[in-house]
């Protein structure tokens, strides 16, 4: 229960910010702007790919082979399957990082079909940067599973205040100037940034609790393949739960201005009861 009191305390840290982040953005953007709409479709491409490959495909295959090995006081080993399994997420990353960029334009108007015009541009625009943050939150999320095999879980869920804070700083420091289109294309790279950060403040402790690590590809490890199996359907399955949200922003961009803008952010406040009880006893 206290471990689950700690994750907890992370999410519910890294919500609060959020919620900041949120009050912010609507004071620089509003709730009905065409840069507000722009910027939440954008955003939610990546992070459709980021939740496919991330936090629960990722932690669901890897966390119980990779505690498995810990359990049985086998750290070597463990270590080893946990480098070739980061190794193999950053190539397969990268690889849906790069076509994410060049096929842009065609996932926009998939997810979000009533944009045109200069409003669509800008989205396209936005998707592009930050679609890299997108790959760097995958690699985030392998850090969250060794952590918390290794019982750190407060570090891992707390660190995405440092991404919604270097977005908050973004929207102060380039608010004021008044251009919302400038303004959404440099929040983009802010939340890239803070990627980064999410990313950075993890690796220490994990090279801390997994010294043996080391960045291979390694096929023939059966706990390796074990891990590549389970993989499959659990991403299917969260493709499957994925579904609702991009049809919600599907048809809030048929909307006038400013529907996919509170989707988004109905989506934040109805999603933190499940975020702070059923994730917190999960992990």
């Amino acid at each position: 229960m206290n471990r689950a009191v700690l994750v907890a305390t992370g999410i519910l840290l890294s919500r609060m910010v959020g919620f900041v982040r949120m009050r912010v953005f609507a004071h620089y953007f509003g709730l009905r702007s065409d840069a507000a709409d722009a910027f939440n479709a954008a955003f939610r491409i990546p992070s459709f790919l980021q939740a496919l490959f991330g936090e629960g495909a990722l932690s669901s295959s890897f966390i119980p082979v990779y505690a498995s090995l810990l359990a049985k006081g086998q750290q070597r080993e463990a270590d080893r399957v946990a480098g070739a399994i980061g190794a193999m997420v950053a190539i397969l990353s990268s690889v849906v990082v790069l076509i994410g960029v060049f096929a842009t334009p065609w996932l926009l108007g998939v997810i979000a079909p009533g944009f045109s015009g200069e409003k669509r541009e800008l989205a396209v625009a936005i998707t592009r940067v930050l679609f890299p943050g997108a790959g760097m939150l995958v690699m985030s999320a392998w850090c969250l599973g060794i952590l918390n095999s290794h019982h750190k879980f407060l570090l891992s869920y707390t660190a995405p205040v440092a991404w919604n804070a270097a977005m908050i700083t973004t929207l102060v420091v380039f608010g004021a100037r008044g251009d919302l289109p400038r303004l959404a294309v440099n929040l983009a790279w802010g939340s890239v940034v803070g990627s980064a950060l999410q990313f950075l403040l993890q690796l220490p402790s994990v090279l801390r609790v997994a010294p043996d690590i080391r960045p291979l590809i390694d096929l023939s490890s059966e706990h390796v393949r074990t891990i590549g199996r389970n993989f499959v359907p659990v991403f299917i399955s969260r493709g499957v739960v994925q579904l609702s949200g991009y049809i919600d922003a599907l048809l809030a961009s048929l909307l006038p201005t400013g529907a996919v803008t509170g989707i988004a952010n109905a989506m934040l406040l109805y999603t933190l009861p499940v975020s702070l009880f059923g994730i917190s006893v999960a992990a």
